[in-house]
């Protein structure tokens, strides 16, 4: 079991070969986001059609799920760091999400019940992310950390391509029942949990370097490094003129006309490109600079807002969004996580990544609630040309903070 051997302390070497760690790590979060998936595309469906929930209750709870990992990814950071046990860490956070999939079935109908499960399972995404980008940073050198990074959201990306698969399945079959989508939810989750058991080994701890040690400050005593503390602000103004998948799958929908039993088949179309795209577009970055490449992913962003809002609708419109979705994700989503871990020590890898991602979450956070708001008491048209505009400002601002940075 070469997978199981793997000491991830030091960087594992080879001819730009990917290390097993990652591997290993890449084939967790593929049958984890196969589990998270399947709940991200049953949720408008059941949220909006089933349960006839309005536009600004939706963005709550979209928001839920997209922020509740928020405050839980410092946490994450800190103990990874602190103990020296990202591994360890990151099952905990793996186990609390797949728990909460055992526990849809008994909220019913309930909207209160689902935002509170929904932000359960997020804040167990809180707690495993950093640790295992910190795990992933620590077995790659750091002139191959973009493509390492590409490579596990590629495998992870295959989940979020195989979970609105089988939820779509699911519904053809029994349709929208929810109990059969959340236990075969957690079956994918607990599987995961299996896999980072058996054949992840818990890293050697890095070696402590001058600077400083990981008490609970630590990870934000590096904003104090200006260059680490623009980066930081820049992706959470970014963050917040970001829609989050769902809004940007049901604004598909309503824009297209595309039958709402579709809905849960838009997020392969991105899952399909971002899976193509992660792995060169992570090469790509390591040559012409990450920062760059995060940048560039977010003017594509702009390109699905303007698609969003222009007169011509139909499938080339469905398919040019799913399009510029899912480069938009291969440009921003591991690169950014290769950017930020050469900004700081081994020993605060997991802090400084909690506390960028944190930022990012907040800023999401703040998105989906706002947006909601906006397609309840505010037209379709105008919604999204303020979503644009506030994009535009936010690249603006985010490349005046970081002009010299690559």
């Amino acid at each position: 079991m070469y997978v199981a051997s793997v000491r991830t302390g030091t960087p594992e070497r080879g001819r730009g070969r990917v290390p097993g760690t990652v591997i290993a790590l890449g084939t967790v979060s593929l049958l984890t986001d196969v589990s998270s998936e399947m709940i991200t595309a049953f949720m408008p469906v059941y949220l909006l059609f089933t349960l006839q929930l309005g536009y600004a209750r939706f963005g709550v709870l979209d928001g839920l799920h997209t922020g509740a990992t928020a405050v839980l990814r410092l946490v994450g950071g800190h103990l990874s760091d602190r103990l020296g046990r990202p591994k360890a860490v990151a099952g905990v956070g793996y186990g609390l999400s797949a728990a909460t999939k055992l526990l849809f079935p008994a909220v019913g109908t309930s909207a209160f019940g689902i935002g509170a499960l929904l932000a359960v399972d997020r804040a167990g995404k809180g707690l495993r992310t950093a640790p295992r980008d910190a795990m992933i940073a620590l077995a790659t050198p750091a002139d191959r950390l973009g493509a390492a990074f590409g490579v596990h959201r590629g495998m992870d990306t295959a989940g979020a391509l195989l979970g609105p698969l089988v939820t779509f399945a699911l519904l053809a079959q029994i349709g929208t029942v929810p109990g059969p989508v959340f236990v075969v939810s957690s079956c994918f989750a607990v599987a995961g949990l299996v896999v980072l058991a058996a054949f992840v080994r818990e890293p050697a701890a890095p070696r402590r370097h001058a600077g400083p040690t990981p008490s609970v400050g630590a990870g934000l005593a590096l904003l104090r490094d200006p260059r680490f503390r623009r980066t930081t602000v820049a992706t959470a103004v970014l963050g917040l003129a970001t829609l989050s998948d769902a809004f940007v799958h049901v604004l598909v929908q309503r824009s297209t006309g595309v039958s709402p039993g579709l809905l849960p088949l838009l997020p392969l179309g991105t899952a399909l490109v971002f899976l193509a795209a992660a792995a060169p577009v992570g090469r790509l970055a390591d040559r012409c600079g990450r920062w760059r490449t995060f940048l560039a992913g977010h003017v594509l962003l702009l390109g699905v807002y303007a698609l969003l809002l222009g007169p011509v609708g139909g499938t080339p419109v469905v398919v040019a969004v799913l399009l510029l979705h899912g480069l938009f994700y291969a440009a921003t989503d591991g690169v950014l996580s290769a950017r930020v871990s050469t900004l700081a020590p081994e020993s605060l890898r997991g802090s400084a990544l909690s506390v960028v991602q944190t930022g990012q979450a907040l800023g999401r956070l703040v998105s989906s609630v706002v947006f909601g708001l906006l397609l309840q008491f505010a037209d379709f048209g105008s919604a999204v040309l303020l979503a644009a505009g506030s994009l535009v400002a936010a690249l603006v601002v985010a490349r005046f903070l970081t002009r010299s940075t690559s």
